[in-house]
């Protein structure tokens, strides 16, 4: 039985056959519908008009990279969630998808079983759609750009502190608790240690200033009022 309730609608974008062939076996037989592109520009309108609940995305695709794809979707406000699929490798590498607009990011060769897992995570975040620009208080947080603005002045993050600060700002003013923050955040990585959200936390207390990150005993964290 799939995982989930309904019909949930994937487009793959992967110009190397074998492994759209592959992904679209695997993802049908775990009730997905999935869709198929091979080119950047053929990606870009079935992504523009296909209704997908996701999007899997090779970034060295003829026509159009991934990079222009992704960010030509958010420039248009279409915020429909993109996992990256890249054979380069490295932080900044990973860096640049997530700057262009993606929420997440996997270098190949990969797991089948976390692709499935960061796709589930995906499709369990709001799917509303995003404003341009997130607010709370002198904090600004603008998801298409990746950039975050603390009194006017720019804030450079990694990807994770980005994506554990977005994850805060999506929820503000209610709190997030540690597992929430894990998912969204580590999704599909396995065991990971719950620890890492208390340093991860730190790592922004430290840049953005201590008093904006509460910690709500028992329950988890939120961006202060």
């Amino acid at each position: 039985m799939p995982w989930h309730s309904g019909v949930v609608r994937l487009l793959v974008v992967e110009d190397e056959r074998r492994m759209a062939e592959a992904l679209q076996r695997g993802l049908e037989a775990e009730g997905f519908v999935v869709d198929l592109e091979g080119t950047g520009p053929g990606g870009l309108d079935a992504a523009r008009f296909g209704g997908y609940d996701a999007v899997v995305l090779d970034i060295m695709l003829p026509g159009l990279s991934g990079y222009t794809l992704v960010r030509t979707l958010r420039e248009e406000e279409n915020w429909v969630p993109v996992l990256m699929l890249s054979a380069k490798d490295g932080e900044y590498d990973q860096a640049d998808g997530l700057d262009y607009g993606a929420d997440d990011y996997l270098t190949k060769p990969f797991s089948f079983v976390v692709l499935l897992a960061r796709l589930r995570a995906l499709l369990r975040r709001d799917p509303a759609p995003r404003p341009a620009v997130l607010e709370a208080g002198q904090l600004r947080l603008d998801p298409a750009a990746h950039r975050v603005m603390r009194d006017g002045s720019e804030v450079a993050l990694s990807p994770r502190e980005f994506a554990l600060l977005e994850t805060l700002f999506r929820a503000h003013p209610t709190v997030v608790s540690k597992e929430r923050i894990l998912d969204s955040v580590w999704g599909g990585e396995g065991a990971v240690d719950g620890n890492l959200v208390e340093v991860y936390v730190g790592y922004l207390r430290r840049k953005l200033g201590r008093e904006r990150i509460e910690t709500v005993r028992g329950a988890g964290y939120r961006l202060a009022p």
